[in-house]
């Protein structure tokens, strides 16, 4: 009886280690489809001919974009490993700032050989290996491809910016929206010195009405208060502008103080300290010298009282209002101006100067442009039209991914094709480069190499060319040595990239490849998920 008990309980013992075995695989499993469902859902927004998306947020607001970054932002993901995937082209968008639906996509393309991958019996540890190996030799194939840019070509900056507009909502405007990034950064970098931008020192201020078309690059500065106090002047020449953080309002007691008044003596007297109080700032204010105000938002008590505003419009000066806090960096930046706290310091000094400050009518708003700045600081404004929001919001984000291209530009100086002309090369080169490998690193290259052919693909498809002929015939050309044949969805076909004006910054591609992989490499490693209940 004993003997025939033995053999069920190893029996017992096998199968639940077994499932222990199982259950690894399983959770990889699981990340793997669920980060691959996160990069089918963009795949169709890739390239100039790809399709925009629609969303529609809990308040209702809607969104129209191609932007990846921006869709999977918006979009609800509750799985951890696709999470990251979200995560990874956040990621992509603060290095690079342009290739958000490339990186993802290539992540998923990855994901999916690792997948196949598994299946054969590799072992996770060594894929992730692989794919570092991977990772490093394609970006020195990028950089052996790349066409180094100099600053100072207008031409080659407007082209790569150009590219980065022509798979937006608002491609038709590139061509006024491009030189506008460049001119825009061009203003604010020092071309022999500078190795990165600041693009907080550029403010895309966004005004409903007109059309992208009468988009402008301001020298100078505009806000978009308009002027407070009626009888006031609307324009002002020769301007000194002062910014103030301190209230022109009657000060008032603490929380749980108060004051009594009990006879209408007291009150008036009450009314005249107020009159005083007010009149003696304001002529202080008009002593130093100064015909434009800028005051800082208030929260506690009003910034500026509306007998305040009165006695300024009395003395001729220009008021603006509401200037909000984190804005009073790049105000003084620009203007030469300081910021000052207590009437005391309100000196001459303090203020800065312009030729011209004025109040501008547009539709039904109104906003306050300040131009011919004599000391300004290495800033610069964009002020950005639309006739609706959902064009103004798309507008300001291909500003901005066009404004990345550029800094990237002054990051690293080199230019390589678009069209898919990486991609195909990597995969020729390196399927090639795989043969001098040995055992499971060169079955691992190779398989990675040609997953990567999945953007040729992706600008074929969504340009309505076959994927299966073109990459096809793109591999060829590579493989014959043409390492500018790109994907040409204007004309349909294949041809020189670099002649057609398609090119991208180099960091946009290798960081793209480097990103991916190791967002993979991580999912690879993951062999449980632990929820913690608190």
């Amino acid at each position: 009886m004993s003997m025939k008990m033995a053999p069920a309980s190893m029996k017992r013992q096998s199968k639940s280690e077994f499932k222990d075995k199982e259950k690894p695989a399983q959770i990889r499993n699981s990340n793997i489809v669920a980060a691959k469902a996160v990069a089918d859902a963009i795949k169709t927004s890739l390239g100039p001919r790809g399709m925009d998306k629609m969303i529609q947020d809990g308040k209702g607001e809607v969104t129209i974009t191609n932007d990846g970054a921006t869709i999977l932002k918006q979009m609800k993901v509750l799985h951890p490993a696709a999470k990251m995937l979200v995560e990874l082209s956040q990621a992509q968008d603060a290095e690079a700032g342009d290739g958000t639906t490339t990186v993802v996509i290539l992540a998923g393309s990855m994901l999916e050989t690792s997948q196949k991958l598994l299946t054969k019996g590799f072992h996770p540890a060594t894929i992730s290996d692989s794919l570092l190996h991977f990772s490093s030799k394609a970006v020195e194939v990028l950089e052996s491809m790349a066409i180094p840019v100099d600053l100072t070509d207008n031409a080659s900056l407007l082209k790569s910016a150009n590219t980065s507009l022509n798979s937006k909502v608002v491609h038709e405007h590139s061509g006024m929206l491009a030189p506008m990034a460049v001119d825009a950064v061009l203003k604010i970098v020092n071309p022999s010195q500078d190795t990165n931008v600041d693009l907080k020192d550029i403010r895309i201020i966004k005004k409903l009405g007109e059309t992208v078309e009468d988009s402008q690059l301001v020298d100078g500065i505009v806000f978009t208060q308009k002027t407070q106090g009626y009888g006031g002047p609307n324009k002002v020449e020769k301007v000194k502008i002062g910014l103030i953080q301190f209230c022109i309002s009657p000060p008032k007691t603490d929380m749980d103080n108060t004051v009594v008044i009990r006879d209408y003596a007291a009150m008036d007297r009450v009314l005249r300290e107020e009159r005083q109080y007010i009149l003696n700032i304001t002529k202080k204010i008009k002593a130093a010298g100064c015909n434009v105000l800028l005051i800082q938002k208030s929260i506690l008590r009003d910034a500026v009282s509306d007998l305040a505003l009165h006695l300024l419009a009395k003395q001729k000066i220009m008021v603006v209002k509401d200037i909000e806090r984190e804005d009073i960096e790049f105000v003084c930046k620009t203007l030469g101006c300081r910021p000052v706290a207590s009437l005391d310091h309100f000196t001459p000094e303090s203020l800065g100067t312009a030729e011209l400050a004025e109040e501008i009518q547009t539709g039904s708003s109104k906003f306050v442009k300040v131009t011919g700045v004599q000391n300004t600081g290495r800033t610069v404004s964009i002020l950005l039209r639309g006739s609706n929001k959902q064009v103004l919001e798309e507008a300001d984000r291909s500003l901005h991914d066009a404004l990345c291209v550029i800094r990237c530009l002054v990051k690293k100086r080199f230019l390589i094709p678009g069209g898919g002309a990486p991609e195909a090369e990597l995969s020729v080169k390196l399927t090639q480069y795989a043969h001098t490998l040995k055992g499971m690193d060169a079955y691992c290259f190779r398989a990675f190499a040609e997953s990567l052919e999945v953007i040729p693909g992706i600008l074929a498809e969504n340009a309505g060319l076959s994927p299966i002929s073109t990459v096809t015939e793109l591999r060829n050309r590579h493989a014959r040595g043409e390492t500018h044949a790109g994907i040409n969805v204007r004309k349909g076909s294949i041809s020189n990239i670099i002649e057609e004006n398609v090119l991208q910054p180099l960091l946009v591609s290798t960081s793209a490849i480097t990103l991916a992989a190791e967002c993979v490499r991580s999912i690879l490693k993951i062999d449980d998920i632990v929820n913690v209940i608190r």
